[in-house]
């Protein structure tokens, strides 16, 4: 769990070689077009370490099967061997962002009819569609610089926008395709990108140098510009580019940083709520006012020292029910799930996986807004969370550290290929 942080000055001086040399590369596959059909409801588990993603039934939260994500590993190893460069940053990732594991899977979305799952690569620097039928990939988009991360796909599935992590840029591919349609600027390590509900905008967060070992609060302006953005999903111009320290001063928070990790918002997006790196909580954005108006504290339980923080993270995954009125919460660092009410900050915690490491890694919510799903990526389980009732119904067991999760479709009568 706790990254070996005697190596990340050695990181940190890889990722700037590589931000300096490394081209972008194009998607290298002509797809096959996907045949249309009925489709399947199920929730994606990816098991970053694995490289696997778990297929898992919407209804009853049985397995379906495992999708390999990496079905191109010894070509991509030979790639990555025979350049010094990629076999450098390789292993930094490995020995930084992985804690010794290569990461295989970040994040991934399937099609709208199910057909073809695209996958967010971080050690192959890469996005990839794969033919959900056959198993195949139908293509690949090499991303900018050397490390690929979180993804966010437009509401009406034909979109994803990917981070370039170790570039100040996003891409945006076509689903289908893996064709570029364009790119948007960002801050240092670009992180977080959501869709607004109607797909007219990109929220978008960069989180810094994450990587640097400098994690002392008076050396907080060493983790590089780290910015909240708002981006027109069209033109892919920044409308709003928001540095939140400012913010966060005038409120009075001024030990807090102002690196925004996972985000949740309102259904009007006037309010928004934001994990910070080394936070034990949230903060609430008032997007209208351009304000920080408030601050919810949540149980701190690791007795670590910020350097063993998972790449700077306290407390990684916020996501919100159907009504607004409920926050879940994914206590990282504290081994702990929990829901939080948004109109008093009263919370409740759910699960508590102490002292078994748990690691929750991620927090999102059910289409429908019923349901809060948990990754616990240090006990390879995935957790079903009622907001309802405030409790666990139901664990899934999953492959090697689960991250992200997502709610997507398969081919009716769908078996792993």
């Amino acid at each position: 769990m706790t990254p070996r942080t005697s190596l990340r000055p050695l990181i940190a001086a890889v990722i700037a070689l590589a931000i300096a040399v490394a081209p972008a590369v194009p998607a290298d596959a002509t797809p096959r077009p996907a045949a249309a059909g009925p489709a399947e409801p199920v929730i994606f588990v990816g098991n970053n370490w694995a490289g696997t993603v778990q297929v898992i039934r919407q209804r009853g939260y049985t397995t379906l099967g495992q999708v390999n994500a990496i079905p191109d590993f010894d070509q991509r190893m030979a790639e990555i061997l025979a350049d010094p460069v990629r076999l450098a940053f390789f292993l930094a990732i490995r020995m930084g962002p992985g804690e010794g594991h290569d990461q295989f899977v970040d994040d991934m979305y399937s099609s709208p009819d199910g057909t073809l799952l695209v996958a967010s690569r971080p050690s192959f620097a890469d996005v990839v569609g794969i033919d959900l039928r056959t198993g195949r990939i139908v293509w690949r988009f090499r991303v900018a610089g050397q490390r690929s991360d979180h993804m966010g796909l437009s509401p009406d599935g034909t979109r994803v926008a990917v981070s370039a992590s170790t570039e100040r840029l996003v891409h945006v591919l076509d689903v289908r395709t893996g064709r570029e349609l364009g790119r948007f600027p960002s801050g240092d390590t670009p992180h977080e990108n959501t869709y607004s509900r109607d797909g007219s905008r990109i929220f978008h967060a960069s989180i810094g140098t994450v990587y640097t070992p400098i994690d002392h609060p008076a050396f907080d302006t060493t983790k590089g510009e780290r910015v909240f953005e708002v981006v027109d999903a069209a033109s892919l111009r920044v409308l709003e580019k928001i540095d939140l320290r400012p913010r966060l001063d005038a409120a009075g928070h001024t030990e807090l940083s102002s690196a925004i990790r996972p985000m949740a918002h309102t259904a009007d997006e006037r309010f928004f709520y934001f994990q910070l790196s080394f936070f034990h909580g949230f903060v609430e954005y008032d997007r209208t006012e351009d304000r920080v108006t408030r601050v919810a504290r949540l149980p701190k339980f690791t007795t670590a020292p910020r350097e063993q923080y998972v790449n700077d993270s306290a407390h990684h995954g916020v996501a919100m029910d159907a009504t607004g009125g409920k926050l879940c919460v994914a206590g990282t660092m504290d081994d702990y799930a929990a829901i939080v009410s948004r109109t008093t900050f009263a919370h409740r915690i759910v699960a508590d996986r102490r002292p078994d490491s748990g690691k929750p890694y991620w927090a999102t919510s059910s289409k429908d807004g019923r349901y809060c799903y948990v990754s616990w990526s240090g006990a390879d389980q995935m957790s079903v969370i009622s907001y309802r009732t405030e409790r666990e119904v139901a664990r899934v067991d999953v492959g090697d550290h689960p991250q992200r999760i997502r709610e997507g479709a398969v081919p009716a009568g769908w078996t792993a290929p």
